[in-house]
């Protein structure tokens, strides 16, 4: 049957690559530097969603069956590995291909980046972008975790580059990502990183088309500025603030977000749904949906220009046949059904229908804000402000921080995107505004704007 099968799927992959294909535009860095837009200057609202697997585990029918989901739930951004992280040099993917001839950069497996090619093309057709790493981090440096081998020098790493930015260069739903969870070590590590992010902008064509970030491991920063701030092929920072309860998301998306050197910044891995709560499952327990939603609106109030969701079985694909990595609770295709991931597209929602251009984190006019569990976090325009309370604490307010002498208000539901208590209010003086219910997982966010205006009603 194999002998059968496998010509079948090269026919299958030529024709999937050969049929007219609607890729969403390319996308690039908005003029203040704040945000992504799309090529006709619309902003753009990033909700990815971590499958770093996906070309190493899946097969094309299961691939399909993922993006068709992830699309209907509102994901744009898919992140996943072309060198991957479970063995990936040695371990063939589902059509029994491995990436590279004994384990060298200089020959890649045509069969194998045939398969990545179709999967990048049907997430195209279905309307999402693909965060493309060209390999994980452990290719560089291996580290306690990693399965490596560590295959990438500063001499082959940006013909690599080259190579793939070549490849890829016409699909418009690429994003480029370097890295990998693996911060450098030092000088080398980063002269690697950087000699394949210069490769792939080679490759690509200039870096006018080649959209780029790194992505790091959690530490004291969790992002990308300390190596890359201000290099050229670092178009926005990237950060992975960890999956550990009530990290302190604000503080790390301002620290990038205050830079002088303005790049928009991304939390691109947070708190993974049904992860065991700081690698600790016996101690700690897991993640619910409640701290994957929480992560995200702090995050995006924070200054991040979207999110990217993720969830523990999810990212590894975990399936019957596979061996489980750090216990997961049930198989990939169950799920795609969790709370939180049909949840994120409220936030989107809600983003998308308030002006990007004048959007900024501003907490200035809380009288109180709280950290942990209770935090209250803000933003506004120059006629809206949006304010999260994590715990339903009250939220109090100096008015004024907004143009309109009336204000329109409600309160708005992360868990169902309903909206609650419509009024209007006079924006001046001190108000407190008390949401539907209080404690953990009475998340709500206070909608405030002038009261000519039509946002979301």
């Amino acid at each position: 049957m194999k002998k059968l099968l496998f010509p079948f799927l090269t026919f299958f992959f030529f024709a999937a690559q050969s049929q007219n294909t609607a890729f969403p535009s390319r996308l690039k860095v908005s003029d203040n530097k704040r945000y992504l837009v799309y090529e006709n200057g619309k902003p753009f609202f990033w909700l990815g969603d971590t499958g770093w697997e996906l070309f190493h585990r899946l097969t094309y029918a299961e691939a399909d069956r993922y993006l068709s989901k992830r699309a209907s739930q509102g994901y744009n951004v898919i992140q996943a590995v072309v060198l991957a992280e479970f063995d990936g040099l040695h371990a063939p993917n589902a059509n029994g291909h491995t990436p590279l001839e004994n384990d060298d950069p200089a020959k890649p497996v045509e069969a194998y980046f045939r398969f990545v090619d179709s999967i990048v093309d049907l997430a195209g057709k279905h309307g999402l972008y693909i965060a493309l790493l060209p390999t994980w981090g452990d290719k560089v440096f291996k580290d306690r975790w990693g399965q490596g081998p560590e295959i990438f020098t500063v001499t082959n790493a940006k013909p690599y580059g080259e190579w793939i930015g070549n490849r890829y260069k016409n699909k418009s739903n690429i994003i480029w990502v370097v890295g990998g969870d693996r911060n450098p070590r030092n000088e080398v590590d980063v002269s690697i990183w950087s000699a394949m992010a210069e490769g792939i902008v080679t490759g690509c064509g200039g870096y006018d088309r080649a959209l780029m970030t790194f992505h790091p491991q959690p530490s004291e920063t969790c992002s990308s500025s300390p190596w890359f701030q201000e290099v050229e092929w670092l178009d926005f920072n990237m950060l992975q603030t960890g999956h550990c309860e009530d990290a302190p998301v604000w503080n790390k998306i301002g620290d990038d977000y205050k830079k002088k050197n303005v790049k928009p910044v991304l939390n691109a891995e947070a708190v993974y749904e049904e992860h065991p709560l700081c690698f600790n499952a016996k101690q700690n327990g897991y993640t619910s949906a409640y701290d994957s939603r929480k992560a995200a609106y702090l995050s995006v109030f924070a200054g991040s220009l979207g999110y990217t969701y993720g969830c523990h079985s999810m990212w590894q694909f975990y399936a019957p046949e596979r061996t489980a990595v750090n216990g997961p609770l049930r198989f990939w295709y169950v799920s795609m059904d969790l709370p939180a991931a049909s949840q994120m597209i409220h936030l989107k929602k809600l983003m998308e229908a308030f002006p990007a251009e004048n959007r900024m984190p501003d907490s200035t006019f809380l009288l109180k804000q709280y950290s942990g569990t209770s935090r209250i976090q803000a933003m506004r325009g120059n006629l809206f402000a949006l304010i999260y309370s994590a715990a339903g604490e009250p939220i109090e307010l100096k008015m004024g921080m907004i143009y309109g002498e009336t204000l329109k208000s409600y309160w708005y539901d992360p868990r169902t995107g309903a909206k609650f208590m419509n009024s209007r209010v006079i924006n001046k003086g001190l108000m407190k505004f008390t949401p539907p219910s209080k404690g953990r997982d009475n998340d709500w966010v206070l909608v405030l704007y002038e009261a000519k205006k039509k946002y979301f009603q």
